[in-house]
């Protein structure tokens, strides 16, 4: 099974331990890594290939999901903005993903996409670390 539908079939049986929230479009998740502390997904409901395969109705949910997303990011982490990425080449399921840029981040990675960190070393998610990241943007999308 592809990633980005296990990974939502895994929130819809809630053993997907990173899921901040459902959102209208889909599941609000954390990043397995969090190189940033607050980086997010936006993983589809039902899972698309792309963007384009998605109607006007449901395109402007997904990208106002995405938009909400980094709202409650920004406002919970007070990063110095949000990068939002939507790819498809290494998973080819609709997925974007959100990344809160930091003032604190090293000049060299901070005006840089965030693939030019190192993924493999990086700190995964554990919700003992950042579970209190992921309720709170939980709440925050809730209000």
């Amino acid at each position: 099974m592809p990633l980005i539908m296990e990974r939502v079939e895994q929130a819809r049986n809630g053993t997907n331990d990173k899921v901040i929230c459902r959102m209208p479009s889909g599941w609000a998740v954390m990043g397995d890594v969090q190189f940033l502390p607050g980086y997010c997904l936006l993983l589809p409901d039902p899972v698309v290939a792309s963007l384009n395969d998605l109607d006007a109705d449901a395109r402007a949910t997904y990208l106002l999901d995405m938009a909400r997303i980094g709202d409650a990011v920004l406002q919970a982490t007070g990063a110095l903005r949000m990068n939002y990425e939507i790819l498809g080449n290494s998973e080819p399921e609709l997925h974007c993903h959100i990344f809160p840029r930091y003032a604190s981040e090293p000049d060299d990675k901070r005006k840089m996409p965030a693939w030019f960190y190192d993924w493999n070393n990086a700190l995964p998610y554990a919700e003992d670390v950042h579970g209190e990241l992921r309720k709170n943007i939980a709440q925050l999308l809730e209000n």
